[in-house]
């Protein structure tokens, strides 16, 4: 369609000096304030997986009882998965694959397409990283409901009376949180570091007290506890991976946050903060375990004494409230990248702050959130059994960036293959691994994540295979601009005062829009201005680097504007910036020309009757390009056109 932004050319080898300026490394008092900042968004998830992870092993599903031969052998799966996983796998390997500073996998996606390009390879993987990023959806509406319910849950360990209440207050937690997106995270965002502080540093506490108790514990650091565990349970003990894996959850959306804050930040506390406190506060509900077994039924509050069993859990709850907001803001983000790379089509999106192009708030998408995550909460009822249906779509992601990492390991850091292989299969190995433990979850709601992910793939994918049709379709038709420039003769048509603005798909054709304006209305503005909007696949363009203005004679001139997919297109900074190439264009004195298409069925089928109204359904529920672009409503002329599918 002429108004739809189009994916630009891959990334440049050269990169400017703002976008070098990403990849040095911050120091002194900004390093500090990142790491700070990281605390609250990075590792959130992952940072309240205590809370469940444990007492899942002991007293989920597929438990197994709590003995000393199963505590440690359980610990050493817990210590090697975080060591395996989230040290090794994300912050030594994966977390270089990183698209000019941008991490998560659409950003992984774009490295591949540039990688791969064309090749029909490159097209399969392609679709096995679209669905790992409509995977993270279903991971989106889980991960709130979990982390909640089980901070609320304290209160049952504390007296029985609030047994009935758990849900109910649950609920208007969630509806709060979700109610507080609108107002953007800026505000309370600037204490979401200091009060993760304080959490991992009671979790380290906690642990270190009944570490002390029973050290024998530490003896779980030797892996030949997990070989006999397994030697041990056999079947039953292999399952027991699905609630070792709820350690490592948050692995995805540390790298998927990385753009956020750097690489060096992100790994100033992991190894220095947060790997340890985990690690000691696990150690403690081992310790825990095995000087009472019967706290197996929820071994983190049972680490802490009566009294401060209420303060805990308040600590607790805000602690999951900041996980899931960063859940939901990932969730925004992710959105917003996909409608950029032309996965999605528009969507209303709220700039929540002046400074931070990061906070975005998208109505759409909050409020299938808020429904699906309450939906999950009056359904399961309990964190014990959203447990069961937690972590089928995240090993299944973790497994998709594993291939996709091997990828640009081969093609982009020229990594020899056997080296690519080795550490690929590696990690792979742990993965499926996981993987197989989780996805016998399917039956008891596994199901749910994995469905939520095949819609939204369905979505994006038809979307995408929609649009290229429909530039399929224009381009057969297509004029191209220098022989209609050509066709112009002196003094005809009439040149009217004032700048006509036109929406162009590319540098080459003529906007459709303009020759329906001349056929019908045989004038011509003495400006005419091609103006193209460029998706590049990288995160962001500098502003310097924004717009290109070509003078193509006759009084016609081509903008065009460059935006990567972590930025929102805005019609009057372009224009703004184009004063300065030596063209002024007024917004509220320029009248721009759009085509709106109305799709027809064609004899040539390209998509299934079904997937054809599914798009048509997408199209007219898109937000209109005034809204998107940020185009005056008051100065736009739509003309129609019929575009077959």
């Amino acid at each position: 369609m002429p108004l739809e932004s189009k994916p630009g050319t891959p990334a440049l080898e050269g990169q400017s000096e703002a976008e070098k300026s990403h990849a040095e490394h911050p120091y002194g008092k900004r390093l500090a304030l990142l790491s700070l900042g990281a605390l609250g968004i990075v590792y959130g998830d992952i940072g309240t997986s205590p809370l469940y992870s444990m007492r899942e092993c002991f007293h989920g599903v597929h438990a197994v009882p709590p003995t000393h031969a199963n505590v440690l052998g359980v610990l050493s799966l817990i210590f090697w998965a975080l060591v395996i996983i989230v040290t090794l796998k994300y912050h030594v390997y994966v977390l270089r694959a990183d698209n000019r500073g941008e991490g998560g996998i659409l950003a992984l996606m774009a490295l591949v397409r540039k990688a791969l390009g064309e090749k029909k390879m490159g097209w399969l993987l392609l679709g096995l990283g679209l669905f790992g990023a409509a995977l993270l959806y279903g991971d989106g509406m889980i991960t709130p409901a979990i982390s909640v319910l089980s901070a609320v849950e304290g209160l049952k360990v504390a007296t029985p009376f609030f047994t009935p209440y758990i849900v109910p207050i649950t609920i208007g937690i969630l509806i709060g949180l979700f109610l507080l997106q609108r107002r953007g995270t800026g505000g309370i965002g600037a204490i979401f570091g200091p009060v993760m502080l304080v959490w991992f540093a009671t979790l380290a506490f906690l642990g270190v007290v009944w570490l002390v108790r029973e050290p024998s514990v530490l003896a779980a650091v030797n892996p030949l506890h997990a070989f006999r565990f397994f030697l041990r349970n056999g079947v039953k003990g292999y399952l027991v991976l699905g609630g070792v894996f709820l350690v490592a959850t948050g692995g995805e959306a540390l790298y998927a946050d990385m753009g956020h804050f750097g690489e060096l930040p992100i790994q100033i506390d992991w190894f220095s903060l947060v790997a340890p406190s985990l690690l000691l506060n696990y150690f403690g509900q081992g310790a825990l375990l095995m000087r009472n077994p019967q706290a197996s039924f929820n071994p983190f509050y049972h680490l802490a004494p009566d009294w401060a069993l209420y303060p805990l859990v308040v600590l607790a709850t805000v602690a999951t409230v900041i996980a899931s907001q960063a859940v939901i803001s990932g969730a925004f983000s992710l959105t917003r990248q996909a409608v950029q790379l032309g996965y999605l089509p528009r969507v209303g999106i709220i700039h929540t702050s002046s400074h931070e192009i990061g906070q975005i708030y998208i109505p759409g998408v909050n409020w299938i959130l808020m429904v699906c995550t309450i939906g999950l909460v009056l359904g399961f009822r309990s964190s014990d059994n959203l447990a069961a249906a937690y972590g089928v779509a995240v090993t299944a992601t973790m497994v998709i960036t594993t291939v996709l990492a091997f990828v640009v390991a081969r093609r982009l850091w020229h990594w020899p293959l056997p080296v690519a292989l080795l550490v690929t299969v590696a990690f792979l190995t742990v993965d499926l691994a996981f993987f197989g433990a989780n996805i016998v979850k399917v039956e008891g709601g596994g199901w749910f994540p994995l469905v939520v992910g095949i819609v939204v793939y369905t979505l994006m994918s038809t979307w995408q295979k929609g649009r290229e049709q429909i530039a399929a379709e224009l381009s057969r038709g297509a004029l191209p601009f220098e022989e209609f420039a050509a066709a112009l003769k002196p003094g005809a048509p009439i040149r009217v005062p004032g700048a006509a603005i036109f929406m162009s798909r590319d540098a080459v054709s003529t906007p459709i829009a303009l020759l329906h304006n001349l056929k019908h209305n045989k004038v011509l503005h003495e400006k005419v201005v091609l103006l193209s909007i460029v998706n590049e696949e990288f995160p962001q363009v500098p502003r310097k680097e924004r717009v290109r203005l070509d003078d193509l004679g006759k009084g016609f001139y081509r903008l065009t504007a460059r935006y990567g997919f972590m930025e929102n297109p805005n019609v009057p900074e372009v224009l703004e910036l184009a004063r300065a190439k030596g063209i002024d264009l007024p917004p509220m004195s320029s009248t721009f020309f759009l085509s709106r298409e109305t799709l027809i069925p064609s004899q040539r089928r390209v998509l299934s009757r079904w997937r054809e109204h599914l798009f048509s359904l997408m199209v007219r529920n898109a937000v209109r390009p005034t809204d998107f672009f940020r185009i005056p409503p008051n100065r736009v002329i739509e003309l129609g056109m019929q575009v077959k599918l």
